[in-house]
């Protein structure tokens, strides 16, 4: 498999190909993490129509408003047959643009919108202007507009009044699913086993930026060590790079937030307590945000008996990549940056195991429609599916679920999602039966224990037979979701 072949996004290249044969104008509107794949999804969207790319450059100290319209009047220029022009109105940079776009399949793309439009509040207006007087007179146009920041996006463009009733179509791109991660890893030479390959997802997650970085000549920790501990590497410092652009001078907040969360999934209280953050509107519009930025995931209980979804609900980091930053590349920079770390040894950093285990149960719930046909469910039949807590009270014990899935046949299966270096043990049945025992649940539902694991398990407990189901991360990353 070459390098250069587009791997995954066939669902978002159908939606976009569903627009080339719309009678009318596009506007289309789309977000997604930084290193995601934005730009290489609308690059292979577009490579084979006229486009026009633009992208906005990065509000560092000294870029102005201006800076950013000579940038694209220079862009501009080298894409069409127009001279380079100055000016300090951007209505005149987007009346030369219609003009050129006027007749035609053609796509523009406004890529890094939000650096485009940094410090001029005349942006918005004026390119909401020239899509109703220009852009959309022509049938064949789609015009994108793309950004990494999602929170601003959100705020002046989707849910803006302004461009009410303008948007075509929004994508918000998450992250490759593992089917598509695995195939990228091979895609780079990278032949390990499925073990190994979880050591790679357990650090970058499925972002496609990170995978494309491993070699195929290393094993998972000699690449590991190469972009994660090795000046130069990409993962040194992609995390400050990720808050400064995303969060400018607030980054700090959002990073003790994301710090509070290293541990595994905790509720708004501890979240305050351990951010050192007050309780308020803004701690909640800041988790609001993580979770738009796609670093975070709230994750809602519900009722087993009324099916109502739960006001209770705990925040989980659900970026692999954040976490194991925080964990441990950030103690080590000084280290890394003077190339005093000349090997890593996986095995032997602090609670790696835990970690290991937070970093699987992401991988599996954000793929969690891969495990679908494993269990031979059926989509349609899901009522819920979600972690799963209940709170102790005096009538119920606590008890928390890895993954629950309820559908509407009255069935319960209860995802015991574990990692360990060895195979697991009997015990791991006894665990699943506790949990089980604490569900405060009604008796006619039927109770199907579930393991997912990625390590083996022992004879005992394949011979034991109690598991409804027991789920090889091979299977996983063997699986395409339908």
């Amino acid at each position: 498999m070459a390098f250069d072949q587009f791997i995954g996004r066939e669902e978002e290249l159908s939606t976009l190909n569903a627009l080339l044969k719309k009678k009318t104008a596009s506007l289309v509107v789309m977000t997604g993490r930084r290193r995601i794949g934005k730009s290489r999804l609308i690059d292979q969207f577009s490579k084979n129509h006229k486009h026009y790319k633009f992208t906005g450059l990065a509000p560092t100290e000294g870029i102005t408003s201006q800076y950013q319209r000579n940038e694209f009047a220079r862009t501009l220029s080298e894409q069409s047959s127009l001279p380079e022009i100055q000016t300090d109105d951007w209505s005149k940079l987007f009346a030369l643009l219609a003009r050129e776009t006027s007749k035609g399949r053609v796509i523009i793309i406004l890529d890094e919108i939000s650096w485009m439009a940094h410090d001029d509040p005349s942006f918005l207006p004026k390119l909401k202007n020239a899509w109703d007087e220009a852009f959309k007179k022509n049938p064949e146009l789609i015009l994108i507009l793309c950004g990494s920041v999602s929170i601003w996006i959100e705020e002046n463009i989707i849910s803006s009044t302004a461009f009410f009733g303008r948007i075509s179509w929004t994508i918000d791109l998450g992250a490759l699913s593992l089917y598509e991660a695995s195939q990228m890893l091979e895609a780079q030479g990278f032949r390990f086993s499925s073990y190994e390959k979880f050591k790679i997802l357990s650090v970058t997650g499925c972002v496609p930026w990170y995978l494309e970085q491993i070699q195929g000549q290393y094993n998972a920790e000699q690449n590991i060590y190469r972009q994660c501990f090795t000046k130069g590497g990409v993962l040194v410092n992609d995390f400050n790079i990720i808050f400064h652009e995303l969060f400018e001078k607030r980054d700090f907040v959002y990073k003790r937030i994301i710090e509070s969360l290293s541990n595994g999934p905790i509720d708004y209280n501890e979240v305050a307590k351990l951010s050192d953050y007050p309780k308020s509107g803004t701690l909640s519009n800041y988790l609001t945000e993580l979770e738009q930025a796609g670093f975070i995931t709230r994750d809602y209980t519900w009722s087993l008996k009324t099916l109502k979804t739960s006001a209770l609900c705990v925040y989980r980091l659900s970026d692999n990549y954040l976490r194991f930053y925080l964990k441990y590349i950030a103690h080590k920079k000084s280290q890394i940056d003077s190339r005093k770390i000349k090997e890593i040894n996986l095995s032997r950093l602090p609670g790696l195991e835990t970690i290991l285990g937070l970093q699987f149960e992401n991988l599996v719930i954000n793929n969690r429609h891969e495990l679908y046909p494993l269990l031979n469910i059926d989509p349609a039949s899901i009522v819920y599916d979600n972690p799963f807590f209940q709170k102790k009270t005096s009538r119920q014990k606590g008890c928390q679920i890895d993954f629950l899935i309820q559908t509407k046949f009255n069935a319960l299966y209860v995802c015991e999602i574990k990692f360990s270096k060895n195979p697991l043990g009997i015990e791991v049945i006894d665990e699943v039966k506790e949990k089980i025992a604490r569900m405060s649940r009604p008796r006619d539902l039927s109770i199907l224990p579930v393991l997912i694991h990625v390590n083996g398990v022992s004879s005992a407990v394949m011979d034991n037979e109690y598991f409804y189901e027991i789920i090889d991360f091979r299977q996983l990353l063997m699986t395409k979701q339908s």
